[in-house]
This record gives C-alpha cells, sequence and structure tokens, in this order.
C-alpha cells in the first residue's frame, strides 16, 4: 500500500475514534481544540457565561447562558430545547453542552463526506444501526448505478439545538445545521449530472445524536437524519 495511503488510513481511525470517545463528555482532562469545520470568524465570537470572578458555571448555568447568546456558531434555539438539555446535564453529570455542540460538528461533517465516498465503516462508527441500514442501502444503489458522488462541507456556519429529551437512560440531542458545500454526482463516463463542482450551495439538515447515558461508552449515535427544507435531502438519506 502506498505510504500516502497508509497516513490517511490512520488519520482517519484516529479521527473516528476521537469522535466518538469524546462527542458531548468531559473527563476533567481535556484541552481546548478548534473544530475544524467552524465557520472563519468562528473562534472570535467565543463568549463565557460568566465573569472570571464569577467562578465556574454549572452545567445547568452554562446551558441557560447559551440559550441566552450564542456562542461561536452554535446555539439553543427554544426554551423546550433549553429544558431538555438541563434534564439530560441532570442525569448525566459528564455531559458537556459547548463540547457535545462542537464534536456534533464534525461528525457531521465526517458523515456527509463518508457517504458520498462511501465509506462504510466510518458510517457504521458513527450511526444507529436502522440509520446505517439506510446509509447502506443508498451506497449499493449509487454503485449499481455505477455512479461517484464528491462531497466537501466548506464550513459549518450554525448549529443549533432544537429539541433535546430523556427516553427512560437514552438522551437524545436533535441538531440543525447550515452549512456550505460543494456536491458532484457523475456517471459512469465521469460525466456531471448533479451538482457543480465549483459551485457552493448552503446545506440545511436536522439530526438526532442519542446515547444511553447509563452506558460506560461515550459515543453519541445519529438516530435520525432529515432536511430542514422539504423535498431537499439528496445528499444524505432521509431517515425521519
Amino acid at each position: 500500500m502506498p505510504a500516502d495511503l497508509i497516513v490517511y488510513a490512520l488519520v482517519a481511525a484516529g479521527l473516528v475514534f476521537w469522535l466518538r470517545s469524546v462527542l458531548g463528555t468531559r473527563h476533567g482532562e481535556e484541552r481546548e481544540h478548534s473544530a475544524p469545520y467552524l465557520s472563519p470568524d468562528a473562534d472570535e465570537r467565543k463568549t463565557s457565561s460568566l465573569s472570571p470572578d464569577e467562578g465556574p458555571a454549572t452545567m445547568e448555568d452554562n446551558i441557560i447562558a447559551l440559550a441566552k447568546e450564542p456562542r461561536r456558531n452554535y446555539g439553543v434555539d427554544n426554551k423546550t430545547a433549553e429544558n431538555g438539555l438541563i434534564d439530560i446535564a441532570k442525569a448525566d453529570k459528564n455531559f458537556d453542552i459547548d463540547f457535545f455542540l462542537e464534536g456534533s460538528q464534525d461528525a457531521f461533517a465526517m458523515i456527509v463526506e463518508s457517504f458520498a465516498e462511501g465509506d462504510r465503516e466510518t458510517l457504521q462508527n458513527l450511526l444507529s444501526p436502522q440509520v446505517y441500514t439506510a446509509f447502506e442501502s443508498a451506497i449499493t444503489q449509487r454503485e449499481t448505478r455505477k455512479e461517484t458522488e464528491t462531497t466537501d462541507i466548506h464550513a459549518i456556519r450554525k448549529a443549533y439545538v432544537t429539541a433535546a429529551r430523556l427516553e427512560g437512560k437514552i438522551a437524545y440531542i436533535t441538531v440543525r445545521f447550515t452549512a456550505d458545500e460543494t456536491t458532484v454526482t457523475r456517471d459512469e463516463q465521469g460525466e456531471v449530472i448533479a451538482g457543480h463542482p465549483d459551485r457552493i450551495v448552503k446545506m440545511s439538515d436536522i439530526w438526532t445524536f442519542g446515547r444511553d447515558i447509563k452506558s460506560k461508552d461515550p459515543s453519541w449515535l445519529v438516530y435520525e437524519t432529515r432536511s430542514d427544507i422539504e423535498d431537499d435531502n439528496d445528499r444524505v438519506p432521509n431517515t425521519h
């Protein structure tokens, strides 16, 4: 195997492991990180929920502050979602809303691009079994038609929690993603049959992440994907 492919495989495997390990949880030793798909000016818009002399906020305080004033390019859309997040934080002391929303953006971009590439292994690590089945079926159909697809996520402009709830021991968080992307579909001869390689378009999708908060596995998996715009979900399967 060529050396560049070996390096690529190692990097991809490491990123999948990081997403599965830290999406939505903190263990007290993490360093600040910058999500690679945040919009260019995102870091400049980060604000603190409390002034330095007020001391650390509880996660409940942090969620309330995030609902009142978005941080970077993410926030909480409504009071019902805010209350649901607080319920999750009370039930799961390791839950961190900022960490979750930053990690969810990386997961979103990786899943969309992996679906276009037909990367089943990566998808299986990040999707619930039902959602993976839908994605895998769509990939198989595309391969049967001998079509290829390329999708590049250039920037995630917004990631807002629209709903959050606890159902027994399962926590569900729904996020609306708004992103800039380029998508191209080609036929067997390499001719473009959908999209444009030089055109950046805005996509808006609503995804639901879920996790068993009693499990030692910190992974959040995608339980549902759908477009925010009716009849406009060509990039990934609609599993709603």
